[in-house]
């Protein structure tokens, strides 16, 4: 059995950090994510950074020539600070314990990935598909698609945990089956393990 994981909200704290962002910039959440958005699908930079169109330090200079704010320093790194769910740890170490290979196929960003690589977080897993590096996010099929031929794969043969729902559904469309994430002690009784101490 193949498990993918989605890394932020479910294996680690969300890795949102645009309030912080915008604290720093002295400006609101809003005004920045409307600049990060310009104006359309094909401009946002968060997108394109998370697809790996462009990297981390293209988003800031993009986005300070968009809104008159000069930004020199990468604030994706230094304020992301993600704190690792133990239970969920628990439950990958479980399965890979039992013979299953579990990968983590995460939408992230340059910065992001870098971070997790230094803290280790990545080790948890036999494989890491990460957005920027695919070319791809969730919920595109796409990115599901790049992992199941990776890992020569069936969708039956695949469990997907995630805490966003679009992005379950997508899998599911797939015939994958899909797991909301709501806690590990829900994951692991969807899961069928009931004797790990969360």
């Amino acid at each position: 059995m193949l498990y993918i994981f989605d890394m932020g909200g479910v294996v680690c704290s969300t890795s949102h950090v645009e309030e912080d962002v915008g604290t720093v910039l002295h400006i609101t959440r809003d005004a920045f994510l409307c600049f990060c958005r310009g104006n359309g699908p094909d401009e946002d930079l968060r997108a394109m950074n998370s697809d790996g169109r462009i990297n981390s330090a293209e988003f800031w200079r993009r986005f300070s020539e968009r809104s008159g704010i000069t930004v020199q320093t990468d604030w994706w790194q230094w304020l992301f600070h993600p704190v690792m769910d133990k239970g969920t740890a628990a439950i990958i170490a479980a399965l890979r314990a039992a013979g299953n290979r579990v990968v983590c196929g995460t939408n992230t960003i340059d910065s992001h990935y870098r971070n997790h690589c230094e803290r280790g977080d990545y080790a948890l897993f036999d494989q890491t598909y990460a957005s920027f590096l695919m070319g791809v996010s969730k919920p595109d099929p796409a990115f599901w698609r790049i992992i199941l031929a990776a890992e020569g794969a069936e969708a039956a043969s695949c469990v997907f945990i995630d805490d966003r729902q679009e992005n379950c559904d997508a899998a599911a469309g797939l015939g994958i089956r899909a797991i909301r994430f709501e806690g590990a002690a829900a994951l692991a009784h969807s899961l069928g393990l009931h004797n790990l101490p969360l």
